[in-house]
Order: C-alpha cells, then sequence, then structure tokens
C-alpha cells in the first residue's frame, strides 16, 4: 500500500493541536501495509513515536480474551451452553434486581444460570448500563475499579467474590451490558486450563502469532517503547495516568481479560490477520472456521442493541468485540469487528475486504463515545 498522505496529515493534525502527543495508525489490506507514526512518546517530546511504540490496550483487549475462551470450547474443556458456576462457584444462583432502578436488596432469583455463551456476548446480567446511577450499576463500578490502575485490582479469587455480592441487573440472556464479562472470561479461562491468563494466552496466542510486544506486563529491555498515558485535563491540559517506569512493571493480581494487555499496532495485525484466516496463521490453525464466524457474527437482537446504544451506536456485538450490522457511517460495513479501548485505541477487520485497521494514541477517552480522531482514522480507512 503506498503512503496516503491523507493518513499522516491526518495524524499530524491532532498531535499539532494537542489533541495527543503522538500515534500509530496502521491500514492493511493482505500483505498491503501502511503504517504512519507521527508526534511523540509523550507530550515533553522526549523520543519520536515509532511504529513498534507499545501502548495500552485497554478494551482491545475483550476480542483477544474471547479467542482464548473459544479455544477451551474447541477442544471441549468447556461448552457454550455450560453454567459457569461448574468452575466459578461463587456465581451460583445468582439473583436479579426486580427492575433495573430498584434497590440492591429487591432481588428475585435468576430464572436460569449464566452461561459460557453469556459470557461471550455480554449477556451475562453483570455489567455497564447507559445509566450509570441505578443502584447496581453504582454497586458494579465499585468492584470494577474503572480508572483505577491495575495494581489496585485484588487477585481474582477475591474479586469474583466481591462480583457475587452484586446482583443482576437483568436476567441472563435478557441484556447487552458491557465490560464486566471480559473479566469473568479471563477468571474462567485460568480455571479451566489449570494456567494463568498472561500464561495461558502466552503459550496460544501470543507466541505461536509472533507477538512479541504483547502482555501484561512490559519487560525492562522494552520499556524504553512504553508510552506515557494521560487524560484530558479540565483547562485543555494533558494530565498523566501512566509512566513508561511505573506501570506495566510487572504481572499484576488481578490479569484483566477486560483490559489488562500491551501491545503494539503490528501485533494486533498479526491477531487480526489470524481472524482473517478463519482461524489460521502460516499454516498453524489456532481457532476453527466455525469459532471465528461466531467470534464476528452479531448475536444481539435489535432491543438489546438500542438498550446498548450509548456504548454500541446501533451496531451488533459478537463474542469481545462490536460487529457492525447497519451503515450508519462510512466506516460501518456489516461484518465489520473491532471495539474501542478507552485509553485511546482502537483495532477493526474487515472480513469481506480482509482490511485491518488499528490506531493507537495514549490519551484516554472521556464518554464512552469514540474520540474525534478514531472517527477520522476510520473514515480514513474506509476510503471516505
Amino acid at each position: 500500500m503506498s503512503e496516503r498522505q491523507d493518513l499522516h496529515e491526518l495524524l499530524r493534525r491532532y498531535v499539532d493541536d494537542g489533541t495527543v502527543p503522538g500515534a500509530v495508525g496502521l491500514l492493511a489490506r493482505g500483505d498491503d501495509v501502511e503504517a504512519v507514526a507521527v508526534g511523540s512518546m509523550d507530550a515533553g517530546g522526549s523520543a519520536p513515536m515509532a511504529r513498534d511504540s507499545i501502548f495500552r490496550l485497554a478494551s482491545v483487549t475483550k476480542p483477544v480474551t474471547a479467542a482464548a475462551l473459544m479455544m477451551l470450547v474447541e477442544e471441549g474443556r468447556v461448552a457454550l451452553e455450560d453454567p459457569v458456576d461448574t468452575w466459578l462457584p461463587e456465581l451460583a444462583k445468582p439473583v436479579v434486581v426486580r427492575t433495573p432502578s430498584s434497590p440492591l436488596d429487591d432481588v428475585v432469583p435468576a430464572a436460569r444460570p449464566v452461561t459460557v455463551e453469556d459470557l461471550l456476548s455480554f449477556r451475562a446480567g453483570w455489567g455497564l448500563h447507559s445509566d450509570f446511577s441505578l443502584p447496581a450499576v453504582q454497586a458494579l463500578l465499585g468492584v470494577q475499579k474503572i480508572g483505577h490502575a491495575m495494581e489496585e485490582r485484588p487477585d481474582p479469587d477475591t474479586w469474583l467474590a466481591s462480583l457475587a455480592a452484586v446482583p443482576l441487573l437483568y436476567q441472563p440472556g435478557e441484556a447487552w451490558l458491557y465490560g464486566t464479562c471480559s473479566d469473568i472470561q479471563g477468571v474462567l479461562i485460568a480455571r479451566v486450563s489449570g494456567s494463568s491468563l498472561p500464561d495461558f494466552m502466552a503459550e496460544r496466542i501470543f507466541e505461536p502469532l509472533g507477538m512479541t510486544d504483547t502482555g501484561f506486563e512490559v519487560p525492562a529491555g522494552a520499556r524504553g517503547r512504553f508510552t506515557t498515558a494521560y487524560r484530558p485535563g479540565a483547562d485543555g491540559t494533558l494530565e498523566v495516568t501512566g509512566t513508561p517506569d511505573g506501570d506495566f512493571s510487572g504481572i499484576p493480581e488481578f490479569p484483566s481479560g477486560g483490559s489488562g494487555l500491551v501491545s503494539t499496532a503490528d501485533d494486533w495485525l498479526a491477531f487480526a490477520r489470524m481472524l482473517l484466516g478463519g482461524g489460521e496463521w502460516r499454516g498453524r490453525p489456532l481457532l476453527t472456521p466455525t469459532s471465528v464466524s461466531r467470534m464476528t457474527a452479531n448475536h444481539l437482537s435489535a432491543a438489546q442493541r438500542e438498550m446498548g446504544a450509548l456504548f454500541l451506536e446501533g451496531q451488533g456485538w459478537g463474542y469481545g468485540a462490536q460487529v457492525d450490522v447497519t451503515p450508519a457511517d462510512p466506516w460501518n460495513v456489516p461484518g465489520r469487528y473491532g471495539w474501542v479501548g478507552g485509553t485511546g485505541t482502537t483495532a477493526h477487520l474487515v472480513p469481506t475486504t480482509g482490511t485491518v485497521a488499528v490506531l493507537l494514541t495514549q490519551v484516554s477517552m472521556t464518554s464512552p463515545k469514540p474520540t474525534p480522531v478514531m472517527r477520522d482514522f476510520w473514515r480514513c480507512a474506509a476510503g471516505a
């Protein structure tokens, strides 16, 4: 893919106006790849941004976790219809608030157990709703510790016990709710496999795909490529939220299946190419085409998509990521699969065209709505 000046100019514009210190944008179709790195690793301009700069993926972790769980499904170690309490007894016999706005002590029994497929499709009953003021959502926020450093989360067993004390917002299978299910998936993978989530992902995904810069920590030898993280301040300046010599210096006590990975644009490209290849990478099958099809197909009804409109903007959800179902914007190609990360990252693939689009920045989102730089990048990727 010959260098497209419009991509460079697009990213350069957001650097020049101070929106982001730097960015890496990657567009690929087959072996034709364009990668652009602009700006700096931090707001002080200490080093130029590079194609192999390492970023906090945040929720772009979610599709990787879903793929890991599907590997265990393929092996017959767990089935989509299995109740998760077989491996997660803390979640046995959950209760549900009588209505979404009911207080935490006004509950009814769950009509059925939460299943593995409920977790993969985000329909377990735990998760974020568009109304963050609901009592059950407020209780969940206390468990999720969204916006807190990874080091502040307890070990998986303690976390799961805390989650079990929060009632479901909806009956299992009834509604799409954001986020929590990926962290539960991570705990489930560890218990079913008998391995830690970091070790399982390293052995089954990162090493086979050559994703050498992806993991739950940044090793000492790579920290010079690790970007500083920011959030927009009230006065328009950027406030530091993570430094290269601080966070991700070791595997955390709670390796988050929802937001715990660091990675590079090329590493995520390798993961996307595996999915585009029907689960195969360089002659080695990691997943079956059936599993990839399930991951990248929409599993939500129109009513469930509408309920999740704050996050999905009318689109669908597969396993671990959004699946576009309607061409609401130029970049919304039906079947497009991928997601955004709250740290300022996005990664998508389009099975019908074989394209991959990855944007990595280090300035966090201020709401679930994608940022202007994300939308402009997607517009550029769509050729619009």
